[in-house]
């Protein structure tokens, strides 16, 4: 089967951004950004509307990625470090790598035991909100998830609500900190500090996972081998007492970082290497 050539360029373009250390930048085209108003988001679902329409979601949600599972397209072959799982009644802000549109499907099946009613929620870009790509309108805008947003009053609405949902609701908050989705890439690339700020703000704990991956013998619509996907759930990290707010934003920073540069390591039995621009 001849390889997409979309997806070919897609490789290319993640080689050019590694080179270049352009690792918060999306590799695919995002759509169009649309600002996003405090009076068009229920963050917290208070409204009976917002209820049905994430219930409906949810159900849909799951009904696809288990057809996905059970057609192969998606293939979970292990996931490790149960016994790193924080507790149902803390809330949490977990973290991983972003490798696949699929992979939010990948980190509940790992973190289900520590989720409160089997849900939990996700920090997404604005435009994946206001200007959802077609298709996966119902999943973006009612699938438990929290658009972030270029206007400052639904930021606030944004940061109270995550505020009861970590502190109030212990729920679970699912943040990308590399903050770019680079398709099968099997590198941790460094980490910005959003995630990291969420916690410490919030005094709660974060929750690495990394998923490696590797071929298997199927081939997808584009004509590249289907991953079977190890999820890997890391120890806990927790703000420390005695460190200021900038100090704790670092060590979590860092101690993540650490954490995921360990399990590709010892997964791959490689060294981290990255693509310089003389490469």
């Amino acid at each position: 089967m001849e390889k997409s050539k979309e997806r070919l360029q897609i490789l290319q373009k993640i080689e050019e951004f590694e080179r270049n250390q352009m690792w918060d930048k999306d590799v695919e085209d995002d759509p169009e950004t649309k600002e996003l108003l405090p009076n068009k988001i229920d963050y917290l679902q208070k409204k009976l509307s917002s209820k049905i329409m994430t219930a409906i979601t949810l159900k849909k949600g799951k009904q696809f990625y288990e057809a996905q599972e059970k057609m192969g397209n998606i293939v979970i072959k292990q996931i490790v470090g149960t016994e790193n799982l924080i507790d149902k009644n803390v809330g949490a802000i977990i973290t991983c790598n972003h490798i696949h549109q699929f992979d939010n499907y990948l980190i509940l099946k790992a973190i289900l035991p520590s989720l409160k009613k089997g849900r939990f929620y996700k920090v997404i870009r604005e435009g994946n909100y206001t200007n959802p790509p077609k298709g996966f309108e119902l999943f973006l805008r009612h699938g438990d998830t929290l658009p972030l947003s270029s206007n400052r009053q639904t930021m606030r609405k944004f940061l109270d609500a995550l505020s009861v949902l970590l502190t109030k609701r212990n729920e679970k908050v699912l943040v990308y900190p590399e903050q770019s989705l680079w398709w099968n890439y099997r590198k941790p690339k460094p980490l910005k500090n959003g995630a990291f700020n969420f916690a410490v703000t919030n005094n709660v704990p974060v929750q690495p996972l990394f998923i490696t991956m590797e071929d298997t013998e199927n081939l997808d619509n584009n004509g590249f081998p289907i991953q079977a996907y190890t999820i890997h759930i890391l120890p806990a990290i927790y703000p420390k007492k005695e460190y200021t707010r900038s100090e704790n934003i670092n060590y979590l920073r860092d101690t993540n970082y650490r954490l995921w540069v360990q399990k590709y390591e010892e997964f791959y039995k490689i060294p981290l290497q990255y693509l310089s621009k003389l490469q």
